[in-house]
């Protein structure tokens, strides 16, 4: 199929493309990387009668280090987060996300906002930005204004921001050095959307103890997840299997999953404790080896 007859206008500005939005906006799309958007116009799942083109808007291109967090323009291709030194120190949880983020061909032309306003419900990006507790950075008619990711997506594809409002950064918290990550998903083929995905981080104490813990789960809900629960039970408590079980068993009550094609509810429910065990060993022993180093 080819997409539907639409109109397109390339943004000259930040200002330009939220006035243009701001215009029809229930009839307009953003196109920016055009990985998840153009496969949806092309098989008319959507049919906008305008496209809002932002890929010439260098200002939106940028990583930048603040004091306590991390800025990433939403322009910013995913490829260059993901190889970016800063990041890797800054923000590790994200790059080893985006390791399982489709393909590196589309990780070249993928930006941290086309995933972030596509809010698929298993997006690894998605979900390490909850896991991170980013905020997001929105342009609309009356200014800026930021959210936190834990308000922000609110169902499959569907998130807080308005129709007329367009994400132009993202800010993530600086990881504590030391920290171990890991993410652990289960998907049919390497680069497709997780069936489930588990991201953790942990850090722990000179005796340890852990005294950070974060866990994000995908696929297993109408929007990224977070094991709050889970995370409360690894809080001041030296690691074991038994500890990691215990948290797995919380994070199988965190999730509502549903049931398609690829795997009932019940078992998406089942392998998120599995998952969310495997990771937390894996980021334990990160965390040993970045003691150690």
């Amino acid at each position: 199929m080819k997409p539907a007859p639409l109109d397109h206008v390339r943004a000259t500005s930040v200002d330009h493309a939220v006035a243009t939005l701001a215009q029809d906006a229930d009839r307009t799309q953003v196109l920016a990387g055009g990985q998840s958007l153009v496969p949806l116009l092309a098989t008319r799942r959507i049919d906008p009668a305008l496209l809002v083109d932002i890929n010439g808007l260098a200002e939106l291109a940028y990583l930048r280090e603040e004091a306590d967090h991390v800025e990433i323009g939403a322009l910013t291709r995913n490829r260059v987060v993901e190889t970016s030194p800063l990041t890797a120190s800054a923000a590790p949880l994200l790059v080893e996300a985006l390791h399982h983020s489709g393909h590196v061909t589309i990780r070249n032309r993928s930006t941290i906002g086309g995933s972030v306003s596509f809010a698929h419900p298993a997006g690894e990006n998605p979900t390490a930005l909850l896991a991170l507790d980013a905020r997001f950075v929105l342009a609309g008619p009356a200014g800026r204004r930021t959210v936190p990711v834990a308000e922000f997506f609110r169902g499959p594809h569907e998130t807080t921001a308005a129709p007329d409002e367009l994400l132009v950064a993202v800010r993530v918290p600086k990881t504590a050095p030391g920290t171990g990550v890991a993410v652990e998903e289960l998907a049919r083929r390497h680069g497709d959307f997780a069936i489930v995905a588990v991201l953790a981080a942990l850090r722990t104490d000179s005796a340890g103890r852990i005294t950070e813990a974060r866990i994000g789960i995908g696929g297993a809900g109408p929007t990224p997840l977070r094991a709050h629960a889970a995370e409360t039970v690894l809080i001041g408590q030296s690691p074991s299997d038994e500890l990691f079980r215990a948290a797995g068993a919380e994070a199988t009550r965190a999730v509502d999953p549903g049931t398609d094609l690829h795997a009932p509810a019940e078992y998406r429910r089942r392998i998120t404790g599995v998952l969310t065990r495997r990771c937390l060993t894996r980021a334990l022993s990160r965390t040993e080896r970045n003691q150690a180093a």
